[in-house]
């Protein structure tokens, strides 16, 4: 059984070096899909030009919430063109941050509404970054239902985790689930269906236990499938099918 990386970010600098044959390597190890996300304009369009260059990645488009300072209205017209390619399969990452505070919250919380309207627009699903901005997040995206969304990275609380499954929505977790001190993380892999979870990597970011320090992959999307499968008392290959099963038909992957 296949695994499906929802989530990385192939085109950044860590991945100049041996880009190529780390993808091919990906491949190899059985990792049948790879979503590429878009976080600026530039990183957008980088991932499109990846999703062209393998059959088997795929692109999302956005402006994360660390560039809403910095917003142009020019971006939604760059991005309308961009979601005509036939591998953007999602707007994202977007979202709010108030752990790093890199963009005002006003700024960011404008940012979130039109990245939100446009993937109405487009009827394509979102990818979310929410980081101690529950409240905030629940809001905006309440008022926009109905919507198809994934919460990737989760990093939220209880109470947060079952609002969003409530709403329809999908979370993704990463590999920082294996960490010796996560969990909490791990209680709440216990309290999500199989049937609502995604795995992502984030790569180059959150390697497993054991490589912390080093450049996570893709690949190591095995890892993550395996420590949730013992978290659920399941088998491995059931956590790949149904984490593959629910990407594919929300991605529309094929």
């Amino acid at each position: 059984m296949g695994y499906i990386d929802t989530h990385c970010h192939l085109d950044f600098p860590e991945f100049d070096s041996d880009r190529s044959q780390l993808i091919q390597r990906t491949r190899k190890c059985g990792v049948d899909y790879i979503i590429n996300i878009g976080s600026n304009i530039k990183n957008s369009e980088n991932a499109i030009k990846l999703s062209k260059e393998y059959d088997f990645i795929y692109a999302t488009i956005g402006i994360h919430p660390h560039e809403a300072d910095s917003f142009q209205e020019e971006w939604l017209s760059l991005l309308r063109k961009m979601a005509e390619g036939k591998k953007v399969v999602a707007i994202g990452e977007i979202g709010l941050d108030y752990y790093k505070n890199y963009s005002h919250k006003d700024n960011q919380l404008c940012l979130f509404k039109k990245m939100v309207s446009l993937a109405k627009e487009l009827n394509l699903p979102l990818v979310i970054h929410s980081r101690q901005a529950q409240a905030d997040t629940l809001y905006i995206l309440k008022e926009a239902m109905p919507l198809r969304a994934v919460v990737h990275c989760f990093s939220g609380d209880e109470d947060f985790l079952r609002e969003c499954l409530k709403l329809g929505f999908f979370v993704s977790y990463t590999c920082n689930i294996t960490y010796k001190k996560a969990q909490d993380l791990r209680r709440l892999v216990l309290l999500t269906p199989l049937e609502r979870i995604f795995l992502e990597t984030d790569s180059p970011f959150l390697p497993p236990e054991g490589l912390r320090g080093k450049r996570n992959e893709p690949l190591h999307v095995k890892t993550l499938a395996e420590e949730i499968a013992k978290i659920k008392q399941e088998s491995v290959d059931r956590v790949a099918e149904l984490t593959s099963l629910n990407a594919r038909e929300f991605f529309k992957l094929r």
